[in-house]
């Protein structure tokens, strides 16, 4: 069964003008679902009651939360947050005794199973896990497998890439395959790139290494090249090249509605998004209510950034029920069709395969048949120092 057109449009729009990929549906989610006020403590010997997750808002589709409730006589009960460092502090401050499940992407699963706040989890319990493509097994997907002991630790969900949405009238399709564009002069004041500064850095560090010849050779901590893990010679160039870029910036967009403006309008001819404003302005193409034309290119040929959400279960569940009933939840939320409400919802690609009940526009939409090219992206991590960082960005800001 697959959905409309005007549907998968009406669903992405509203996805995509919030701030970013990780705070939509916040009025829809919070109609529906409160987060928790106070921790809860459950007796060690009673059948489970209740379920809390922290979690990106997003995801908390009102319809799939109410029916697991019903399904299970429980009362699921999230709390909710903006990004990783968040949901790490909470997790470190006791939180392992306050939740039951956590979301987080990229390489921040690995560190909380590091120090013991989430536990080891069987993929045979969780039979959906089957569903997802090749490029998201443990075989291919090593960050939620610990390597010493081979115990998995999370189940991966929805992805995506920090690529560029160009419009394909003003900018040659050979220009965007690189990040060069970011920083070609040619579209002096026709450019823009987010406010974060760890997209920025990370993005431009991956240019510095390529130009310098570095991304190649023997790191100094002796593992393969990451973005988040630049030398202190290397950021210096990323400084460098961020000060050089400011006069060919637009704007840095603060939220996804103004980057749509910017696109649509023709303000600004590229910037680097999550794909989220690129389905909007394609369906609105579609719909005869533009008549730019717009494309995403993934991964730059010098490497991209990516992000898999993953569903992850704390340390503080050890009682065989609650165990199990995170299980089904998991599954519940991996199964095709309500993975596919939630991704429509959200606006983010799935990590199952969707492709037999998704229509040829939604397939390309979501990135179906490109998941292959997340194996070439450098996953979403910690900065090996925010400090660094952050004076790094202080100072191109100050330039």
């Amino acid at each position: 069964m697959t959905k409309s057109k005007s549907r998968s449009c009406d669903a992405a729009v509203s996805s995509a003008l919030s701030a970013d990929r990780r705070t939509v549906l916040k009025t829809l989610a919070a109609g529906a679902v409160t987060a928790v006020a106070a921790p809860y403590i459950r007796p060690a010997s009673a059948a489970p009651t209740e379920l809390r997750a922290l979690m990106w808002e997003g995801y908390a589709v009102p319809e799939i939360v109410s029916a697991f409730e019903d399904k299970h006589k429980v009362k699921f009960s999230p709390t909710f947050f903006d990004g990783n460092s968040e949901a790490y502090n909470k997790l470190r401050v006791g939180g392992t005794k306050d939740f039951d499940l956590v979301q987080a992407d990229g390489y921040w699963p690995g560190l909380y199973f590091r120090e013991k706040l989430i536990r080891a989890i069987d993929y045979a319990k969780i039979p959906n896990t089957a569903n997802v493509y090749p490029v998201f097994k443990p075989d291919r997907y090593k960050l939620l497998t610990d390597q010493t002991s081979g115990e998995h630790f999370g189940v991966t969900w929805c992805w995506g890439s920090y690529g560029t949405t160009y419009n394909t009238a003003e900018v040659p399709k050979e220009k965007v395959q690189s990040i060069e564009v970011l920083f070609d002069p040619a579209y002096a004041g026709r450019l823009s790139t987010s406010a974060r500064f760890e997209e920025n850095i990370a993005l431009t560090g991956i240019l510095v290494a390529t130009r310098m010849g570095t991304k190649d050779k023997p790191r100094p901590d002796g593992k393969p090249f990451n973005p988040y893990v630049l030398t202190d010679e290397e950021l210096a160039e990323v400084e460098k090249l961020l000060i050089q870029q400011k006069p060919l910036l637009l704007t840095r967009y603060q939220d996804n509605t103004t980057l749509q403006q910017l696109l649509e309008s023709g303000a600004i001819v590229a910037a680097p998004e999550f794909a989220q404003i690129y389905r909007v302005l394609v369906q609105k193409k579609m719909k005869g209510e533009t008549d730019l034309d717009f494309a995403h290119h993934l991964v730059p040929k010098e490497g991209g950034l990516g992000w898999v959400d993953t569903w992850l279960v704390t340390s503080g569940v050890t009682d065989p029920g609650t165990l199990a009933l995170c299980y089904d939840f998991i599954d519940t939320f991996l199964a095709p069709e309500t993975i596919k409400k939630i991704s429509l919802i959200a606006g983010t690609s799935a990590t199952v395969d969707l492709r037999p009940i998704s229509t040829p526009e939604e397939q390309k939409l979501y990135l179906m048949d490109r998941t292959e090219e997340l194996s070439t992206m450098y996953m979403f991590d910690q900065p090996s120092s925010t400090e660094k960082w952050e004076r790094v960005w202080s100072r191109m800001q100050a330039a």
